[in-house]
C-alpha cells in the first residue's frame, strides 16, 4: 500500500533534460512548467546541458537541502538521478523521494508504475503524492578494462538488447527516435548479431548456456512498451532474469509481437528466474544497457537493495496483474 505525502513550501527540485525524447523536452518545458505553477506547486528547475549531468545535479541538490525531486525526461534521465541519489552519503535515501513527468522517447519505468503520460494527469499523480517503496538494482560491469558501479531503477538488458540499444541511442543522437526506431533496430540488429557464450550464476547456482539476450531487473518494461519481465514486481527484494537462448532470426521475428504482453516467456528457448545476486561471464564479452543507456561491457556482478527508494506513482504492480 501506499502511503501519503503531505506537501509543504518549496520542497521540489525539477531536473528537465532538454534532449529527451529527441528534444521534446525542450519544446514542452515551457507547457510542463505552466502546469506546474497553476497547480501552484513550489519548485527550483535546472536544465541539464550534457550527458550524466543528472547525476551531479542531484548530489548537489541534496546538498542544499533538497529532498523531493521531479525528473523531466526519459528513463535515462532518471536512470542519472537515481545514481546522483544512491552515490551521495550525505543524506539516508530513506529521506528521499521521486517522481517523473515523462517526456522520453519509452518512459517505461512510468509503465510499471501507472505514471500518466498526460502532462496535466502525470502532475496531478504528484499531488495526490501516493508513495510506494521499491527495490533498486545495482551492476558492477566494466568500460575497457575500468570496473564501475551503476544504479539502476528498471532493467538491464545485455547481450542483443544492448547491441540494439547501443544502435537505438546512436539514432536519438541524430535526431531519429520514437518506439518505431526500436522496432527498426531490433529487426536490423538480426543480420549481424551473434550469440554469447555465457555462464549465469543466480544465488550461487550455475547456468550455461549459448545465450542470445539475458535482462536483469526490478520492473516489467522496456524498449518502449516491451515487457520483457512480466513477473517482476518491484518491491519483493528479488531481481527477475530472462534469458533468451540461441534462438533463430525467423523466430525473433514471429516473437516480436508477444514481447508487449510478456508472453513470449513461454517460449522453449526462453527461461525466467529470480535471485538476489547475479554473476554474468560471457565469451565473447558482451554489451550492457542500463535503463535504456549503453554503458560497457561484460564481466558483470548484480545486487539488490531492498525497498531502498520512495517514488511518487499511481500504483505498484502485483502478482496478480
Amino acid at each position: 500500500m501506499g502511503k501519503t505525502l503531505r506537501a509543504s513550501a518549496k520542497e521540489w527540485y525539477v531536473i528537465v533534460n532538454p534532449n529527451a525524447g529527441t528534444r521534446k523536452g525542450e519544446r514542452d518545458w515551457p507547457k510542463i512548467q505552466k502546469i506546474l505553477y497553476d497547480e501552484n506547486l513550489s519548485f527550483e528547475f535546472i536544465t541539464t546541458t550534457h550527458k550524466e549531468h543528472a547525476i551531479g545535479l542531484t548530489t548537489s541538490a541534496i546538498k542544499k537541502g533538497f529532498r523531493k525531486f521531479i525528473v523531466v525526461g526519459g528513463d535515462g534521465t532518471l536512470n542519472e538521478v537515481v545514481n546522483g541519489i544512491f552515490m551521495q552519503k550525505l543524506v539516508a535515501t530513506s529521506e528521499l523521494y521521486i517522481a517523473m513527468i515523462p517526456v522520453g522517447t519509452g518512459n517505461d519505468w512510468c509503465r510499471t508504475f501507472g505514471v500518466p503520460f498526460n502532462y496535466h494527469d502525470a502532475v496531478k499523480t504528484i499531488i495526490a503524492g501516493k508513495i510506494f517503496v521499491q527495490d533498486i538494482g545495482r551492476v558492477y560491469y566494466y568500460n575497457q578494462s575500468k570496473r564501475k558501479r551503476r544504479f539502476f531503477i528498471n532493467i538491464a538488458g545485455m547481450g542483443y538488447d544492448a547491441e540494439v540499444a547501443k544502435r537505438t541511442n546512436n539514432d536519438k543522437n541524430k535526431g531519429k527516435g520514437g518506439p518505431m526506431v526500436y522496432i527498426w533496430n531490433l529487426l536490423a540488429s538480426l543480420f549481424y548479431y551473434k550469440h554469447s557464450d555465457m555462464i549465469i550464476g543466480i544465488d550461487g547456482q550455475e547456468t550455461r548456456c549459448q545465450a542470445f539476450s539475458l535482462s536483469v531487473g526490478v520492473c516489467r518494461y522496456n524498449g518502449g512498451g516491451m515487457m520483457q519481465l512480466p513477473h517482476a514486481i518491484p518491491d519483493d527484494g528479488l531481481l527477475d532474469i530472462t534469458l533468451i537462448k540461441k534462438i533463430g532470426k525467423l523466430t525473433v521475428i514471429t516473437q516480436i509481437n508477444k514481447l508487449f504482453d510478456g508472453s513470449f516467456v513461454n517460449h522453449p528457448k526462453i527461461q525466467t528466474f529470480r535471485g538476489q545476486k547475479i554473476t554474468v561471464e560471457s565469451s565473447p564479452e558482451v554489451l550492457i544497457e542500463i535503463d535504456g543507456e549503453s554503458l560497457g561491457h561484460s564481466p558483470f556482478s548484480f545486487d539488490i537493495l531492498p525497498k531502498a527508494l520512495n517514488v511518487i506513482a499511481e500504483k505498484m504492480p502485483t502478482t496478480e496483474d
